[in-house]
């Protein structure tokens, strides 16, 4: 399946005999259906065969054997970790950030760009259309890394958000990262600020955000904290943080503010339908009843929990009560495999060895929302991706069903999320397509490959130096 020349106003792309699961309100669903796309927006979708009489008609894809779903909406990352992967293997969270830091504090521009590249490719490939990427390491003299970052993406035509991240509590403070590798309050918020009105995009049809995102409250000042949720509301963007990841987080807070994790983000302005939060795993009723309450958001990295052994969030009482979810990769130094579409399958079983739900944790629908309409919300643009709906904009994945991998199983979202990692055959983004027969059509991966490759090593000698 090629891509298409560059298309005019108004011209077509029309899918055809393929199994729907649009993960619209209704959850709907077509054994054999249609979509259109025009220009940019899905213009419709439904069963059987496409309306006879379109217009402007540039492309027909024949899907038999696939199933057509929203893009996968990755809702947490810390991309710079391509090229640190493999390393600190049986830490927990804490050990492996003091393992991790020295090295991560000596990033640059280039590296930084490869590291988004790397980062980028291997979850377009795996159907990835809207990213996220955390970046709260500026070292000083590294260059524009946020620029990096957002180039990366645009080169590649993922729509993206970068939640730009920041940390001014050092080893001095009584925070984990080294002195030498965070910034000051004030050049932290003057940074975000103009990362924001430089690069944050607020229209419909946006490919670039920006959010506000101070990187943890055991490398975060309750100051920044403050100011930095004070900031993002005077500008409009949204607010993104990590918090309950592990029990050694809870345990700093109380030693340190007298109060848990979720009391005090309360306190500091920072629950609300406009903040979404990574991991939350250690959550009572009330953190739970509190988030559901505020509408605060869930990026849920199944993965990455089990990677550094910070336990099983409770995803299903999350859901229950009414909080936004969807899944995160995660940085891939804790998640080295890089990808979302396997974090489908791996929510859903480590959810089920929640001795409490079992089998009844999620399902494969609730899993595929997870990885679609609930990344949309959390990233608060639900009125215009994760789920294949007219009007809405055309960034959709064509997974191949038939081949040994699936043929057999009956039910194309449980061969999905179930099943072994499906084929992508066409993903399209804002109406183009950027993946063909599982490689990238914007950029040379295996030029990527060599990048990543050689930054990493590069990053491990200046990093062996001291």
């Amino acid at each position: 399946m090629a891509p298409s020349a560059a298309r005019t106003a108004n011209q077509r792309i029309v899918i055809e005999n393929c199994a729907i699961a649009t993960v619209d309100a209704n959850d709907t669903e077509y054994a054999s259906g249609h979509l259109v796309i025009a220009d940019n927006r899905i213009e419709s979708v439904g069963a059987g065969k496409a309306p006879e009489g379109l217009e402007n008609v540039v492309r027909r894809i024949d899907a038999t054997g696939h199933l057509v779903t929203p893009g996968l909406i990755n809702t947490h990352h810390h991309f710079y970790q391509w090229i640190t992967r493999g390393l600190a293997t049986d830490h927990n969270l804490f050990n492996w950030l003091v393992a991790l830091y020295p090295t991560w504090a000596r990033i640059d521009e280039q590296m930084g760009y490869a590291a988004a590249q790397g980062s980028l490719g291997m979850m377009a490939r795996g159907g990835v259309t809207t990213a996220m990427d955390h970046h709260y390491v500026y070292p000083k003299d590294s260059g524009d890394l946020s620029g990096a970052i957002i180039k990366a993406a645009s080169e590649m035509g993922v729509r993206f958000t970068l939640a730009r991240g920041s940390m001014d509590r050092s080893e001095k403070d009584g925070g984990l990262p080294p002195d030498f590798a965070v910034e000051t309050l004030e050049g932290a918020l003057a940074a975000t600020e103009e990362t924001v009105r430089k690069h944050h995009d607020a229209s419909f049809d946006a490919m670039t955000q920006v959010a506000v995102a101070p990187c943890s409250p055991f490398s975060v000042s309750t100051e920044l904290l403050k100011q930095g949720a004070e900031l993002a509301r005077r500008l409009g963007v949204r607010l993104h943080t990590h918090g309950s990841e592990t029990v050694e987080e809870e345990q700093f807070c109380k030693e340190l503010f007298g109060m848990g994790p979720t009391d005090y983000f309360e306190s500091t302005g920072w629950l609300g339908e406009d903040v979404w939060m990574a991991h939350c795993v250690h959550m009572n009723d009330s953190d739970i009843e509190a988030f559901a309450r505020t509408r605060t958001g869930v990026a849920h990295c199944p993965s990455s929990n089990a990677r550094l052994a910070a336990g099983i969030a409770r995803v299903p009482d999350m859901l229950k009560a009414g909080v936004p979810v969807g899944l995160g990769v995660d940085g891939t130094a804790s998640n080295e495999s890089g990808e979302l579409h396997t974090e489908l399958r791996n929510a859903l079983l480590i959810n089920r060895l929640n001795p409490v739900h079992r089998e009844a944790a999620l399902n494969a629908r609730q899993a595929l929302r997870l990885g679609t309409y609930g990344g949309a919300q959390v990233l608060g643009r639900a009125s215009q991706i994760g789920s294949l709906e007219a009007g809405k904009l055309a960034d959709l994945v064509l997974w191949k069903l038939d081949t040994l991998a699936h043929a057999s199983i009956a039910d194309p979202v449980t061969a999905l999320v179930f099943g072994a990692a499906a084929p992508v055959t066409a993903s399209f983004v804002n109406g183009k397509q950027i993946v063909a027969d599982n490689r990238l059509l914007t950029v040379d991966e295996d030029a990527i490959a060599r990048s990543t490759r050689d930054e990493a090593q590069r990053l491990a000698r200046i990093a062996a130096q001291g």
